[in-house]
């Protein structure tokens, strides 16, 4: 069941003009949240082993430190590989407000990953600008819904990039 939930959901949001796009708001908004949580649990109870893969793209589990907390907060992501580095966006699905984990970066850079089965220390790099101007056509093509994002808000979604560290 669990694989055919994401299959489903994968088909609305690959079509990512009109109708899809708009589905793939509404996922996000009304109903992704809840389905990210179970994802990230399912990613970190099989260390890995189920979770990586989805109809979107290869995720990864991003943990940062609370900024006002200081307790570790893991988020699943959509990433696209660059090398030995993870590129990923801060699009927080198109809202006006940049997400808690972007936030948590700029506070503390290092963090760590769970891509897979493997765990790493990373350092990130927030990029904006020509920096990240220069990344976002590949970005698109990988994952078209960073586009449709960017389309939604008027601020500038950063490009993280999450260097290994070990």
């Amino acid at each position: 069941m669990y694989q055919c939930l994401w299959t489903t959901l994968g088909d609305v949001r690959r079509s990512a003009t009109g109708a899809g796009a708009l589905a793939a708001v509404l996922f996000d908004r009304l109903g992704g949240r809840w389905i990210y949580r179970v994802h990230r649990s399912v990613y970190e109870l099989s260390r890995g082993r189920l979770g990586h893969r989805s109809p979107f793209g290869p995720l990864l589990l991003l943990t940062t430190v609370g900024r006002r907390t200081g307790k570790p907060r893991t988020t699943p992501l959509l990433y696209m590989p660059e090398g030995d580095d993870f590129l990923v966006v801060a699009s927080n699905g198109g809202r006006d407000e940049a997400p808690d984990w972007l936030r948590n970066l700029e506070v503390s850079i290092d963090a760590r990953v769970r891509v897979g089965r493997e765990v790493h220390s990373v350092r990130a790099d927030v990029l904006r600008g020509p920096s990240a101007d220069v990344l976002w056509p590949r970005l698109a093509v990988h994952h078209v819904g960073w586009r449709v994002y960017q389309q939604l808000t008027e601020r500038e979604i950063p490009v993280v990039r999450l260097s290994r560290r070990d």
